[in-house]
């Protein structure tokens, strides 16, 4: 997690009754271990709220099936999203009754800001996503340090540029002579080598071995030598904060994120050159089903056009999406990051990926003025956003006109419930399954941002940003008044 998190220290009118039945359906219906018993991802859903939303429709399912001309799997018909597309606010339609009063919510979040808890330097923002209207600000526009709600850009970015439906692609392709193989990383963070994934579906080495080996004993192949191909990303590996158990070095070719153990998520001790490692891992699980491995894997370039001799894929990117936003997840949204940049014909590294995701989000028409997007993750200082852009970013996906970026709410985590948010805003707090946040936490910076429902029944999104702030956990308490008070203004 970004964030040092448990481990280190303008807006287009839309309506939002629809949007009601998420806080219901993924906080106070469901507790917090059907959430993790569920999955809690199913291709771009928590699977919870998909079994739910599925018992509403005749059909139900997810990946099934191939499409011929794309030769990726097909979706079969499914259930109905559970955050469906709302319709603008008709004129005289009384959407504004009930509107939230600015004076009030100005009158409840002053006094809070106020606190010393939350540093020196505080930005926030409230917007109400039915109209677009700005409810409150406070150094809004002022670019600060994001930490780890870095990932809500990053998120947005990637699902502009790929869309919900991408995904990620690791193939095993013939080497430059007889008996040879390689194997190709395409940067898919949902890499496994495990025999059972530890959270939701994702790519497996553990598939593909059997297929590569299915493929050579027909061609009656017995014996190979292993290359591997990790080039798709350019630049350093290695973030420049170091080696750090948040992230490990960020490659084309990592199963399990660079674990040693069985965790899917904080912090541990990584990999060192985690292509190298599923190599070895991949090699290991051809010998398992009967092909030899001849000496060392070994750093080899894929032939341009090769036909792949076996393939495995990513969930859809609103999975990855999910998954990284739910447990802040770096080494996704440096996976993320890196798409979004081969997506727009920029190189794959921290500052192509820089670019490419500032100019994506520049073109779903939010003011980036001031942003730098030095990393996927929020790790890095050098991030730059203000807290009037992350609500612009969320408002925009609950937009109608950009289905494509709902999964940057379904992902928030659920206040009381799951991931990040899993023990704040709990128990009796009025905020408790109606408000849905990423957090963000580095030394001396917290931040949080996120919707919540208002008693009103309105969809708003926030977001506040601190700097210098002198204890972590005082300055979170802080921030989740702040939320709570959004959520029972009125």
């Amino acid at each position: 997690m970004c964030d040092r998190e448990r481990g280190w220290s303008e807006v287009p009118l839309v309506r939002t009754w629809q949007l009601i039945a998420v806080s219901a359906v993924a906080g106070l219906a469901l507790s917090a271990a059907t959430v993790a018993a569920a999955g809690p991802w199913d291709s771009g859903q928590r699977k919870a709220e998909r079994d739910k939303a599925a018992s509403w429709g005749r059909t139900g399912g997810t990946d099934h099936g191939t499409d011929p001309a794309a030769a990726l799997p097909r979706a079969a018909p499914s259930a109905p999203g559970v955050l469906t597309g709302v319709r603008p606010a008709a004129a005289g339609s009384g959407d504004q009754a009930g509107a939230v009063d600015p004076a009030a919510l100005a009158a409840a979040l002053r006094p809070l800001l106020a606190d010393r808890a939350l540093g020196t330097v505080r930005g926030a923002s409230v917007v109400d996503t039915a109209t677009g209207k700005v409810l409150y600000e406070a150094g809004a526009r002022t670019a600060m340090t994001p930490a780890s709600t870095v990932k809500i850009a990053t998120a947005a970015a990637s699902l502009a540029a790929l869309g919900p439906d991408h995904r990620i692609r690791t193939t095993v392709t013939p080497g430059t002579g007889p008996g040879r193989i390689v194997l190709v990383g395409g940067g898919d963070p949902s890499l496994t080598a495990k025999k059972k994934a530890p959270a939701g579906s994702g790519g497996s080495l553990v598939a593909l071995a059997a297929d590569t080996a299915q493929a050579l004993k027909a061609a009656g192949t017995g014996s190979v030598a292993l290359g591997y191909d990790d080039s798709l990303y350019t630049g350093p590996a290695l973030h420049p904060i170091g080696a750090n158990p948040n992230l490990a070095p960020v490659t084309a070719l990592t199963a399990d994120e660079g674990r040693p153990d069985e965790s899917f998520s904080g912090p541990v001790k990584r990999s060192e050159d985690p292509s190298r490692d599923t190599a070895r891992a991949f090699a290991a699980l051809l010998e398992e089903r009967g092909v030899e491995v001849t000496g060392e894997p070994a750093r080899a370039k894929a032939a341009t056009g090769a036909v792949p001799l076996a393939t495995t894929f990513s969930p859809p990117l609103a999975g990855l999406v999910e998954r990284m936003l739910t447990h802040s997840d770096n080494d996704i949204a440096e996976a993320l990051a890196r798409q979004t940049a081969l997506a727009s014909g920029a190189p794959a590294g921290f500052d192509g990926a820089a670019q490419a995701v500032g100019a994506r989000l520049a073109a779903l028409g939010v003011d980036t003025a001031g942003s730098r997007f030095a990393d996927g993750s929020g790790l890095n200082r050098a991030d730059k956003l203000s807290a009037g852009l992350l609500t612009a970013l969320l408002a925009k996906a609950a937009d109608p006109q950009h289905p494509e970026l709902r999964p940057v709410l379904t992902g928030l985590p659920v206040a009381g419930f799951t991931g990040t948010l899993r023990t704040r805003n709990a128990g009796g707090s009025p905020a408790a399954g109606l408000l849905r946040a990423k957090t963000g936490t580095l030394s001396g910076v917290n931040s949080l941002a996120g919707t919540v429902v208002d008693p009103t029944g309105r969809l708003l999104a926030f977001a506040f940003l601190t700097a210098n702030t002198p204890d972590p956990g005082n300055a979170e308490k802080g921030l989740d008044k702040l939320a709570a008070a959004v959520a029972t203004a009125s």
